[in-house]
């Protein structure tokens, strides 16, 4: 560790802060309140271009002021007031409404009832506003894992976030949660202290708080004038001034002086900023270790290099609610968080076996969009759009990756909330929206001259399904109509039909996941429904190779039914990609060609449902090799037929087995309750594949059969006292222990109708 220079005295602010009025003819005061002190580092950054002779491209300059974020926190840490706030001093609304304010109005951003009740984003929108010339995208971001798919796009979409935390609860579960989810998909972020104005608020605890918990390496780049209710103001420490918000609504900030009592603290941590900066950032550790003064355009530029390398989190501090610190906060978001360009985004190349393709985010490139959420307005579907790459234009054609299928862009809009502003172009690095196109969320548009995709078209199977049925028999309409929405937005939830019940089957990633649908249909479509038992999705298949030979006869009256197959099955290997192969064998005419398709057909039929537990039968090979024909009484149904029972008769001889569906699991629980949750964890016939220890938390990771963890998360609950939190996503189909195959089938067997 290097050593560093002594602490400074109190009159350092002077010394540090002289070079900056020298660089720049206004004072600071006036820089910050004319708003143009986070432009610096642009318009040096283009001088210096424009110095060497480098012609700027013709979009550089509104790419640079294009910021795509997101605003996630636990529930009630003042996420929707400060979003409330944004859009008020961005112009956006005209009026603040609270979340629970007495006039009824209630926030901009809560739309629906259910969100509001589980705390949950699940419909997530995009909201634009102009901050200084910047166009700021605000996208809301879903948090949990059952809906995997929706996180990954909303992730995929941003380029930067805040993290808002409550000043008095500090770092909680949920923001551990969304902040660990922010680290896998690389996204840099600011964070936001917010509630300074409550009783007990301390911001230097929960600063510390997010060191330890969340390791980020963070500093404060402002401070609070006083907290709880004497909170008066906040001091930038990168521009060394007082800010105080005036108005009825905090519009006015005015920049002033630092009260004499501050300003040996003020120099601190300002110190400290610079500090813990430039321990992630050359620059500006040259010149720390120098002992040279650091100008605030300096600071600002080592800030931002380190945010977007997500080597930094600085850490912006206020009261939403108060009106206080939210306009510095959207300064912090157009001077440190990344603009498209900066951001590293891949698709996946569909003509070279998925291999990652680096995008350069240009206008200049092929078009590449990714549709990342759907909407049914009153004009019919509305699905809105993130640009990565060229330029999208009012009738243009473009192709959807997905389907293939060639779509004029009958209308382009750029939403604001819920209103809309019809645009005639669109490029790279922005969020758009387009009417009249029929797609699914997640597709990927391209204009034709390149096969990319922005999310793998392979979509992971649903691990546990439920039967649903309208209590009503006039919802029938509304139901089939919810349930052919829901499709379409979420590649993840199924929907199919019970031969033997005749029972409509929704099937998905986990109990929640499907909780929320059926719960959305409730609301959204006014469908009651009834709902089963939840059922896991077993798979069947064979463990040795079994010859088959079959001859299917009848005779009765007129033409009969004539057809003999002859072959054998086989398991494929484990790596296959394929689930069901069929191969034909026969040498010469034993079966005239134009029955081998039928053939082909009654073995798919008859592996759909395996004679063990009636569920599908994968990683089968079938050989024909040899057979017979009627030349009267030979026809497609005879040999699907004979093809079934074959199948059938052959099946026992192969010695098949049950698949189950096995969950990764990953759980976080304090350290003092690893021996109950791993105990717990073998009692469902768990593995635990590995247990590492991140600070006072132990991770454990356990591969657990789908069929043991219902109501797993109450008895997570209940063991941890509410303080362990476990995340599951599928991992594979593998074979059920001896016992639990008897069971199964005992337990099928006996659901059987008796004959």
């Amino acid at each position: 560790m290097p050593r560093f220079p002594p602490s400074p005295s109190p009159n350092l602010l002077q010394r540090l802060f002289s070079s900056s009025n020298k660089r720049s003819s206004s004072s600071p005061t006036a820089a910050l309140l004319s708003g143009d002190f986070h432009l610096r580092q642009f318009s040096s950054g283009n001088a210096a271009r424009a110095a060497k002779g480098e012609k700027e491209p013709w979009w550089k300059e509104s790419m640079n002021k294009v910021r795509n974020i997101g605003i996630s926190a636990h529930i009630d840490s003042g996420k929707t007031t400060l979003t409330e706030r944004v859009l008020f001093y961005t112009g956006r609304i005209h009026e603040i409404h609270e979340v629970r304010g007495r006039d009824g109005v209630g926030a901009k951003m809560d739309s629906m009832d259910l969100e509001r009740e589980k705390g949950i984003t699940i419909q997530s929108a995009a909201t634009y506003c102009t901050w200084k010339d910047y166009k700021v995208n605000i996208i809301d971001t879903p948090g949990h894992v059952d809906f995997t798919i929706e996180v990954e796009r909303a992730l995929r979409v941003l380029d930067g976030a805040i993290l808002v935390l409550c000043s008095v609860g500090g770092v909680q579960s949920q923001s551990i949660t969304v902040d660990r989810q922010m680290r896998r998909y690389e996204v840099p972020r600011v964070a936001f202290i917010n509630k300074l104005d409550r009783m007990g608020a301390d911001p230097w605890k929960v600063l510390s708080q997010a060191r330890a918990k969340l390791r980020h390496h963070s500093a404060a780049v402002q401070m609070p004038i006083g907290l709880e209710e004497n909170f008066k103001g906040l001091i930038d420490l990168v521009h060394v001034k007082a800010l105080f918000f005036h108005g009825s609504s905090g519009e006015n900030v005015v920049a002033g002086d630092i009260p004499a009592d501050m300003e040996e603290l003020v120099a601190e941590k300002r110190r400290e900023l610079i500090e813990t900066v430039s321990e992630v950032d050359d620059v500006l550790a040259e010149k720390f270790l120098n002992d040279e003064p650091v100008t605030a355009a300096e600071l600002e530029e080592a800030i931002r290099r380190a945010t977007i390398a997500q080597k930094f989190v600085p850490v912006f501090m206020g009261s939403a609610f108060k009106n206080k610190g939210v306009q510095p906060l959207l300064d912090g978001v157009v001077s440190y968080l990344p603009c498209p360009t900066e951001v590293n985004n891949y698709a996946l190349d569909q003509d070279n076996e998925e291999a990652k393709v680096t995008l350069t985010g240009s206008p200049d490139g092929p078009l590449v969009a990714l549709a990342f959420k759907l909407e049914e307005g009153r004009f019919g579907q509305l699905t809105y759009l993130r640009i990565y790459e060229g330029v999208i234009k009012k009738g243009d054609f473009i192709i959807n990756v997905n389907t293939k299928k060639r779509i004029k862009v009958p209308r382009l809009v750029r939403m604001h909330s819920n209103d809309m502003e019809d645009i005639q172009e669109a490029h790279a690095g922005e969020i758009v929206a387009v009417f009249g196109i029929d797609c699914a969320s997640g597709h990927t548009f391209t204009d034709g001259s390149v096969k990319y995709t922005m999310t793998s078209m392979s979509v992971p199977e649903p691990v546990m399904s439920l039967a649903v049925q309208p209590v009503s028999k006039d919802s029938g309409g509304q139901f089939s109509k919810a349930l052919q929405r829901f499709q379409k937005e979420d590649p993840t939830f199924r929907v199919g039909l019970d031969p033997d019940s005749n029972q409509t089957i929704i099937s998905g990633m986990g109990e929640l996941h499907l909780d929320i649908y059926v719960e959305r249909m409730r609301r959204e479509y006014k469908v009651d429904a009834t709902v089963g038992k939840p059922r896991v999705n077993f798979r069947e298949t064979i463990t040795q190779r079994a010859e088959f030979d079959y001859l299917h006869k009848k005779q009765s009256g007129g033409a009969g039914q004539y057809g003999r197959v002859t072959g054998y099955v086989e398991p494929l290997p484990s790596d296959s990609k394929e689930k069901f192969e069929f191969e034909n064998m026969i040498v010469g005419q034993a079966i005239p060609s134009g029955f081998i398709p039928a053939i082909e057909k009654g073995f798919k039929e008859a592996a759909n449902s395996g004679s063990l537990i009636g569920h599908p039968v994968e990683n089968i090979r079938i050989v024909l090799t040899d057979g017979a024909s009627h030349a009267v009484d030979s026809s497609e149904l005879a040999f699907k037929m004979a093809a079934i029972y074959a199948f059938r008769l052959c099946y026992t001889a192969a010695k098949p087995v049950i698949l189950e569906p096995v969950m990764l699991v990953e759980l976080k629980v304090p350290t003092e309750f690893q021996g109950t949750v791993a105990g717990d964890l073998n009692k469902r016939k768990g593995i635990i594949v590995g247990n590492d220890q991140e600070g006072d938390d132990s991770v454990i990771q356990a591969h657990v059969p789908l069929n043991n963890m219902f109501g797993y998360s109450t008895s997570l609950r209940s063991m941890t006292q509410g303080k362990g939190e476990f995340t599951m996503e599928y991992k594979e189909h593998s074979a059920v222990s001896n016992d639990v195959q008897t069971q199964l089938v005992n337990a099928h067997n006996a659901t059987k109708p008796t004959d």
